[in-house]
């Protein structure tokens, strides 16, 4: 199943309390259980004024599917094709 990485403009995302953060992760997972199995959550990145969130999904209407459901924005949605990272150095 395809990876994607879905960046959010949430202004002043990285002063979001715990709480905040937590309501919107319950809202997420609410719609996700809703949607069915066929999409996957596996993580969040909150910077200052964005949230990057990587999902497995069969397609990119899904995660845009999920963030109109959800009332999250879904500015960007990318393909990942692959992932490096130090040891692809070796």
């Amino acid at each position: 199943m395809p990876t994607y990485l879905i960046e959010r403009e949430i202004p002043g995302a990285g002063s979001l309390s715990d709480d905040q953060l937590k309501s919107i992760s319950q809202t997420s997972c609410s719609v996700l259980k809703n949607m069915g199995p066929a999409i996957q959550w596996l993580q969040s990145y909150v910077t200052n004024d964005k949230i990057y969130c990587v999902y497995k999904a069969p397609s990119p209407e899904m995660i845009l599917e999920h963030a109109r459901l959800g009332g999250f924005p879904a500015n960007l949605v990318s393909e990942v094709f692959t992932i490096i990272d130090p040891t692809t150095a070796d």
